[in-house]
């Protein structure tokens, strides 16, 4: 994360970056020059704290994810939350906020993000119980409804606004600002908590409904559970970044492969990891194109498509799903 403040447009030493962030968190030291003081603590250092936390957030709702339907498969976009997300956003881009009672696009997105959450919740379930196969296929459902309305409004957007939305849509943290962390921060910190203490919880899940209920795991409520904290933690980072696909199909498989599946690991590494990830990923969007900048998405893809491939090649289990 240092680095990634240090470097840029304009190279600022990690002595320096390590001196105007204590200065701004303990008073203490002197006032480093007014243009690098800005450029760090104003711009570089809240883009790079945005860019782990939304790392995190990613990574740890797509290893819950994988786990609660049982799918290696399984991540944030698979079951719909990234799509709707980009709904509610190209809503407020091409109508108005007035079209959704006044909400911003972060909100918008945000609350996009829990209806198509809530709908895959209720069409995934089967006599009153949750089934995750159902839940898959009803993910994909949703997500191809969402993204055929979506579609349909970029038709109508103007150039302006649809530069806008395709932005938007393939994930950017260059607006972060210090006042969109606090929530952002306190979401990611306690879902990620709150999954690692579920730990026994989630690796009995992994042997299967009915060895987990013979543990005295509550299957049913556990997976709304998760369900519930995957959709917040998804809504909350796509708010904020837009849409970001890989990250969290990738980082909890390779987790995996070097830590194990026992979730009491899994979740804080994969988390760790998942925000180291994307600090990189968005450090080669800021100078790859220089003085243009790329859209996180489109990085991710390059990354995490090859990585697919890679890991379909060599674990065969994943023929069967």
């Amino acid at each position: 994360m240092t680095v990634a403040i240090s470097i840029g447009a304009v190279t600022v030493p990690l002595g320096e970056v390590w001196g105007i962030v204590l200065h701004h968190l303990t008073g203490r030291g002197a006032t480093a020059d007014p243009a690098l003081d800005q450029i760090v603590w104003s711009f570089r250092t809240p883009r790079v704290v945005l860019a782990a936390m939304v790392g995190a957030g990613l990574a740890v709702a797509g290893s819950v994810l994988q786990t609660l339907v049982a799918n290696p498969l399984a991540d944030p976009t698979v079951l719909g939350f990234s799509y709707g997300a980009s709904l509610g956003a190209v809503l407020v881009v091409t109508l108005g906020g007035a079209a959704l009672g006044g909400l911003g696009v972060s909100g918008a997105a945000f609350a996009g993000a829990l209806l198509a959450g809530a709908l895959v919740f209720a069409l995934g379930q089967r006599r009153g119980r949750m089934a995750p196969t159902r839940l898959v296929l009803a993910g994909v459902a949703v997500g191809y409804v969402l993204l055929a309305a979506t579609s349909f409004l970029q038709l109508r957007a103007t150039p302006t606004e649809l530069r806008t939305v395709m932005f938007w849509m393939l994930g950017s943290v260059a607006g972060a600002q210090w006042s969109r962390l606090p929530v952002v921060t306190a979401v990611v910190v306690l879902s990620t908590g709150l999954l690692a203490l579920f730990g026994r919880r989630l690796n009995a899940l992994l042997a299967g409904d009915e060895a987990a209920a013979s543990l005295g795991v509550g299957v049913d409520r556990l997976r709304t559970l998760l369900l519930a904290v995957s959709a917040l933690l998804t809504g909350t980072v796509i708010a904020v970044a837009g849409g970001i696909g890989f990250v969290g199909l990738m980082i909890p498989h390779l987790v995996r492969l070097t830590t194990g599946a026992d979730h009491r690991r899994l979740v804080p590494l994969t988390a760790l990891l998942g925000a180291v990830y994307l600090v990189v990923v968005d450090l080669l969007s800021r100078v790859l194109n220089r003085p243009n900048e790329l859209p996180l998405g489109i990085l991710t893809a390059l990354l995490g498509a090859p990585f697919f491939l890679w890991l379909l090649r060599r674990n065969r289990t994943l023929d069967t799903v």
